[in-house]
């Protein structure tokens, strides 16, 4: 799967994303694609009981024809709408989870 795909499918994802509604709260969800530098961004703005809501809900950058979930602040987690968009199992890489990050086994 070439780059350019890779980045159509992160974008399709992380807009389907945005779409949604929060459930509490006036919060923004906005999404930043910065394809120069592949870096890719869903973030949460606003207020919800009195307290400043802001921050990354998601982000994802390519590295090496790799997309690799740096964060990811959802309840289910995007690796299947990412699988579901295509991207094989083997080039979706957990960062987060451990020193040494792993693919995903599929």
């Amino acid at each position: 799967m070439d780059t350019q795909t890779l980045r159509t499918a992160i974008k399709q994802v992380l807009n389907q994303y945005a779409r949604y509604v929060p459930s509490h709260g006036k919060i923004r969800l906005e999404t930043v694609f910065d394809t120069e530098q592949d870096r890719y961004a869903l973030m949460q703005t606003g207020w919800s009981q009195k307290h400043r809501i802001r921050g990354n809900l998601i982000y994802i950058t390519l590295q090496d024809d790799n997309v690799i979930i740096e964060y990811d602040g959802t309840e289910q987690g995007i690796s299947d709408d990412l699988l579901a968009c295509g991207i094989p199992s083997e080039k979706i890489i957990f960062a987060f989870l451990v020193e040494e990050p792993l693919a995903l086994v599929g």
